[in-house]
């Protein structure tokens, strides 16, 4: 239920409505009266949104059209209504409504919104006669008299010439239909011959002054002739509707030149802010497509299988960054600063704030570009960290290359000698030569573990570090460590087969083992050097590779110990040989515990000699490789040092100008301009920073601890210095666009400008809700410290600050300050200006456009001005109300 204030020009009212229930029940034939009556003045209201009801109490129930027929007579939007069909949401939608009527000082007595949604009639009634009385008669006022007396007072004073017509009630004095006749004549003579009338034909006068509103004055047929003149009394609240709906029909006009000078200049604000749209709105599109085809390649984290298709990718991107992506932030910036000139320019002529297509707001835009820079972050860093990647995976293939290969020569042969049966018809020597033949391969075997475990943690790591051809790796590994365990269970095998012949042998031939002991060590020692030797190696510092040399010295420092490991060696076989000769021993020509051979150790020092210096004039060229990287890090960090400090330092100097206050805005925008053209002469101070950092890059240069500026911490400081710049510019000309359509002077924006800088304590270009107080009372606002002074401060708050953000910039406090003495034009001025240019019609036809308005302009109101549906209109009628409305940013144009 609702209960508000009482007014007492309302008091009249209040009786009435709680007569209403009792009339209802003395007299039903009224009830009928009124659903009628009330129906057609609902549609007259509700077929201006194109829709109509048919059931006064069932159309009503969602509260949908309750709150159209609402927002259309008061002019005024309501809350957003519920969308669902369940009850809650129709009690919702009433509820809104109720509320909107009683925010205009109307007490509603016995209403709730639950009667309404239950359908019952008497309430709904009650309803729709409350809203009548508000909107269309509560504001009628003839000689300081309102409401019901105001409108009888007019009729009577309007029928007062007229013979046989006595108007004293909106009852009975209406019965024989010469009241309405009179009032059409008394307006409109041409549409009624009222001599022919005669009092005693009341059902002809009735429906000739019903059919001629209908037809010419566009006022619906609110009740039928026999429901007047059959009824003794007819009711009150229907007459009273239909005769209201008479009085607002004859209301008065302007003239028409003023009219035409009015929406000329309308219109041609109009124009002018639909062109900015549309360059808005196709500049948003392309970003905004541009941005779209952006991102998929940014998120794009495929990798690619080679270094070379990878430092491509690094290539593609250092483009992108450098020619593709600064355009853009700078059509980013010219987006923002153009929607910020069109809202100003829509402020200052009264026009609704510019609503961009869905998904192009510049929130829209921001966050697509939000999107693009999270897409772009750590897109360059994984691409480094992929190259590196791949750098590693090479480098271990080729060492797991390596190693398979020189295991897979040593073990070629191994299973067929582990497998010969040789010991079965072997001598008593021969078979002791074969056991320690056999323990020397164990010895052996056992020193290329380590090689075999090596080979499996390379292929482990590989396939860890997803290398592209770790299919092919892993077979191989599996087909080494398959073949290694196949060794061990036939050198097992072996090993027992040889002992239990031991006992039968009992030779040995000690210099053949101790050379076959001393030999295997001393040869898997010169494999393993040749290894490092020809290892490759990947290092980043001076460092690093100052340490291989390090180690390499070392090697070399161990060579002649094992030069005389290897001259001992060689005296075992020369001992050997001079045993055979001098005691004639038969035996086969070759050392029966080993396969190794003086030729072969000879062979294989030769070869650790000859890698040694190949391995010096690597870490040599390698050295002079990170000398240079080291140059070109201190290259990059010496300008780099530079350029960033001086970034910030312009980035401070751009804050302070812009709160500081030095001459009018045109030579503030001057020094701007000029300021601007200064930083954009720093450019190529940039471009020669990213050529070093493209060397960098070029030479896989990772780190640089001279400097703690990245490449892309200026270029991101260049950016946003480039927008600070602009966005100030755009500040500027904003004040300049204020100052001009308002007339305030130079002095009246420094003094603005001053009192803002006085309470902006921390210079962050905005005020504190107290800050902006404060401001206002310094500058003459009366804002008193109680409810009333509180309420005034909250409404002014609410102008400054649409978005409660607690804060007040100074574009919005000019904007303010401007408004208070603005001159604007409204969409009910120019509907009755457009009245005017009609000829008091409902609708306007194109000729009278073009006769009254200047050629662009008429064209533009016929080519956007929908048919007019009114029962009224004639072939070619416009609908200039929907037009008017739809200027201001109250319907759709």
């Amino acid at each position: 239920m609702y209960n508000m204030e009482h007014y007492d020009e309302e008091n009249y009212y209040m009786q009435q409505e709680d007569d209403w229930d009792r009339d209802l029940l003395l007299d039903p034939a009224w009830e009928k009266q009124q659903r009628k009556t009330f129906t057609a003045w609902c549609n007259s209201h509700l077929r201006k949104a194109g829709t109509q009801i048919e059931n006064i109490e069932e159309d009503f129930r969602d509260g949908l059209k309750l709150m159209l027929l609402l927002e259309v007579i008061s002019g005024e939007r309501l809350a957003k209504p519920e969308r669902g069909k369940m009850r809650v949401h129709k009690i919702s939608n009433v509820n809104k409504a109720l509320d909107f009527i009683a925010s205009k000082g109307v007490k509603l007595v016995s209403i709730g919104a639950e009667e309404i949604v239950d359908g019952n009639a008497k309430m709904t009634l009650g309803m729709i006669w409350t809203i009548i009385l508000r909107f269309a008669i509560q504001d009628i006022s003839v000689e300081e008299t309102s409401a019901k007396e105001g409108l009888l007072l007019w009729c009577q004073r309007k029928t007062a010439p007229y013979k046989n017509v006595n108007i004293q009630n909106f009852h009975i004095s209406w019965k024989d239909g010469l009241g309405f006749c009179a009032l059409i004549h008394r307006h409109r003579p041409e549409l009624i011959d009222y001599g022919k009338l005669r009092k005693d034909d009341p059902m002809t006068n009735l429906n000739t002054a019903f059919d001629v509103a209908e037809k010419y004055l566009d006022i619906p047929k609110m009740l039928d002739a026999e429901d007047i003149v059959g009824t003794a009394r007819p009711d009150e609240k229907a007459i009273m509707t239909y005769v209201s709906s008479f009085y607002h029909a004859f209301s008065g006009a302007q003239k028409a030149e003023t009219a035409a000078n009015r929406i000329c200049k309308v219109l041609a604000v109009n124009q002018e802010n639909e062109q900015l749209m549309e360059d808005y709105e196709k500049l948003a599109s392309d970003l905004l497509e541009w941005i779209r085809r952006t991102i998929p390649w940014l998120e794009n984290r495929m990798p690619e299988n080679t270094m070379q298709a990878m430092q491509q990718k690094l290539e593609d991107f250092r483009d992108y960054r450098r020619l593709h992506k600064p355009p853009k932030v700078q059509e980013k910036c010219q987006l923002e600063i153009n929607f910020n000139t069109l809202q100003t320019k829509l402020r200052l002529s009264n026009r609704p704030a510019f609503m961009p297509s869905e998904g192009k707001m510049v929130s829209d835009i921001n966050n697509a570009w939000g999107n693009l820079e999270g897409a772009e972050k750590g897109y360059e860093e994984w691409l480094l960290n992929e190259i590196r990647r791949l750098e590693r995976l090479d480098h271990l293939a080729e060492k797991f290359r390596q190693k398979a290969a020189i295991h897979e020569a040593w073990t070629e042969g191994k299973e067929d000698m582990l497998q010969k049966r040789d010991y079965e018809t072997a001598s008593l020597s021969e078979i002791k030569a074969l056991l320690k033949k056999h323990e020397a391969f164990e010895s052996d075997l056992a020193a290329h573990q380590d090689r075999v475990e090596q080979i499996a943690a390379i292929a482990q790591e590989l396939n860890e570090l997803d290398y592209y051809d770790s299919p092919s790796v892993n077979a191989r590994c599996q087909r080494i460590c398959d073949q290694w365990d196949a060794l061990g269970g036939l050198t097992q095998k072996r090993s027992e087969a040889l002992q239990r012949t031991e006992k039968l042998l009992e030779t040995i031939d000690q210099l053949y083992l101790e050379f076959a002991k001393r030999a295997a060590p001393f040869n898997n020692w010169m494999e393993g050097a040749m290894e490092d030797l020809q290892d490759t190696f990947i290092v980043h510092t001076i460092e690093e590779i100052q340490g291989l040399s390090t180690a390499h010295e070392q090697f070399k420092a161990t060579l002649p110990e094992a030069d005389k490991e290897r001259l001992a060696i060689l005296g075992i076989h020369n001992e050997i040989a001079k045993i055979v000769q001098t005691y004639h021993v038969n035996i086969a020509g070759t050392n029966p515990y080993t396969t190794i051979n003086p030729q072969e150790i000879n062979a294989k020092w030769d070869k650790v000699r000859q890698l040694v210096p190949q391995r010096d004039q690597a870490l040599i060229e390698e050295h002079a490789r990170q000398q240079n990287n080291e140059r070109l890090r201190r290259q990059f960090a010496n300008q780099a040092n530079v350029i960033g400090p001086w970034i910030q330092t312009k980035m401070e100097e751009i804050g302070r100008i812009s709160i500081e206050m030095h001459g009018t805005l045109e030579d503030q925008l001057t020094h701007l301009r000029q300021y601007e053209k200064s930083i954009v002469n720093y450019k190529p101070k940039i471009d020669q920073l990213e050529g070093d950092h493209q060397l960098i890059q070029e030479a896989l240069i990772f780190d640089n601890k001279h400097t703690n500026y990245t490449m892309e911490h200026i270029r991101v400081g260049w950016e946003q210095l480039l927008t600070t710049i602009a966005r100030t510019i755009n500040e500027i000309e904003n004040q300049i666009l204020t100052r001009d359509a308002k007339g305030i002077s130079q002095e009246q924006l420094n003094e603005f400008r001053a009192s803002f800088n006085h309470f902006d304590r921390d210079h962050s270009g905005t005020l504190g809700a107290e800050e902006f107080k404060a401001c206002l009372i310094s500058l003459g606002f009366d804002i008193a410290n109680d409810a009333q002074g509180e309420n005034e401060f909250s409404r002014i708050m609410s102008i400054v600050d649409p978005n409660r953000m607690g804060l007040v910039t100074f574009q919005a406090f000019i904007d303010f300050m401007s408004r208070e003495t603005a001159d604007t034009d409204t969409a009910d001025q120019v509907m009755a200006s457009f009245k005017v240019l009609a000829g008091d019609k409902n609708y306007i036809l194109a000729d009278e456009l073009r006769r009254e308005l200047p050629p662009d302009q008429a064209e533009y109101c016929i080519a956007r001005m929908a048919p007019y549906t009114g029962p009224d209109g004639v072939p070619g009628a416009l609908d200039y109300m929907s037009f008017s409305t739809a200027l201001y940013g109250e319907s759709d144009l």
